[in-house]
């Protein structure tokens, strides 16, 4: 899996506003390290995130956005605090049935297939 690919699939899928909220509450809990996925899902979740930023979400727009974007490089504790807080804040506007949806989404539409056997392979060269 690559950058590429990733922008590839998301040019073929069409994602509602809400799967655009979705994909931000997922980089949130990414950042604040209560993220569950698998390690080589999470780098393929960070460039979906990267590669649908820029479209309207339904509930998370621009200030979570730049929240994101000062946190990636490396946060500082104020700056993990306001993640979580923010996680948190986003996680309860999201309904859960939402959230599975999207889960659900992008396994059945393969945009997570082969990322943990291929990051398995990559361990072992």
């Amino acid at each position: 899996m690559s950058p590429e690919r990733v922008v590839a699939w998301v040019q073929t899928h069409p994602l509602s506003a809400s799967d655009i909220d979705c994909a931000t509450a997922v980089m949130l809990k990414i950042l604040d390290g209560k993220c569950k996925m698998h390690p080589a899902e999470k780098v393929v979740m960070a460039w979906f995130y990267d590669a649908v930023k820029d479209r309207p979400g339904h509930l998370l727009g621009t200030e979570m956005h730049a929240l994101i974007a000062a946190a990636r490089p490396g946060a500082d504790e104020a700056t993990r605090n306001l993640i979580y807080e923010r996680r948190v804040l986003a996680e309860t506007a999201i309904s859960r049935p939402v959230m599975k949806a999207f889960k659900a989404m992008i396994r059945r539409d393969g945009l997570l297939d082969g990322v943990r056997e291929s990051a398995a392979g990559e361990e072992t060269a």
